[in-house]
């Protein structure tokens, strides 16, 4: 494999979805998630515990400046279409100070935004003409999967628990988001998050109605995606308050 095939899209190995590399991707960040899960108890040992969440913090900032560098190499960075301001990016940066400040207020805020946006990009991913090995594949699921894991770190190891009003918090700060998104779109001429234009490339949006319809369907998968990631969390607070009845 040659350092331009690695880099510059090919044409003849494009991504497909739920191809070995997909579901391989998929699974790797499942036994990750597993992995910090068996040992959580091992994890909370201060040393281990900063050793973790620095190696954690590494793998995400170096993911998004490298995708930058990227971006940059191909000629395709630019402040209209490149600003850490998708919510993938967003997210990542999130995660990354949630692991260093051990906040729980940006927890409420990355658990169900992040981890919820990026579960939903790494299924159906939006990268046709990138699969593995290519950088962009790898880059790809190293970003968004470290988002997931990095929300878990905190479910598992440091016992932060989202709660229904954090649902309803991290819903408005989402809103609230995309309004101030949408106003710095206006003034520079951008799309980020989609909320002016559709993307140029095939995704679920194509099905959601014409702009700017298809903006409350996504609301709609926004919000049943917060309560599918906050049901585990309330089935196990009502089996403990009937156990204790």
């Amino acid at each position: 494999m040659t350092l331009l095939s690695f880099i510059l899209p090919d044409g003849e190995n494009q991504f497909v979805l739920f191809s070995f590399e997909h579901l391989f991707s998929l699974f790797s960040v499942i036994v990750i998630i597993l992995f910090i899960y068996w040992n959580r108890n091992s994890l909370k040992q201060t040393l281990l515990n900063v050793i973790s969440r620095g190696i954690l913090i590494t793998v995400l900032i170096v993911s998004e400046i490298s995708l930058h560098a990227w971006l940059w190499w191909v000629d395709e960075w630019g402040y209209r279409n490149a600003l850490p301001l998708h919510l993938s990016s967003i997210s990542l940066l999130l995660a990354a100070f949630l692991l260093w400040m051990k906040s729980y207020r940006l927890f409420e805020f990355t658990y169900f935004v992040g981890v919820g946006s990026a579960l939903q990009a790494m299924i159906t991913p939006d990268i046709s003409l990138y699969t593995f090995p290519h950088f962009r594949y790898i880059q790809f699921f190293i970003a968004h999967g470290g988002i997931v894991v990095a929300n878990f770190f905190m479910v598992f190891v440091e016992g932060f628990r989202p709660t229904l009003k954090s649902l309803w918090r991290a819903f408005f700060y989402l809103n609230l988001y995309t309004l101030i998104i949408f106003i710095f779109n206006i003034m520079i001429g951008s799309n980020y998050m989609y909320v002016s234009r559709k993307p140029i490339n095939p995704s679920i949006i194509d099905y959601l109605g014409p702009w700017p319809w298809y903006i409350i369907p996504l609301e709609m998968i926004a919000l049943v995606t917060f309560f599918i990631l906050y049901l585990p969390f309330f089935l196990t607070r009502k089996k403990k308050h009937l156990k204790e009845s």
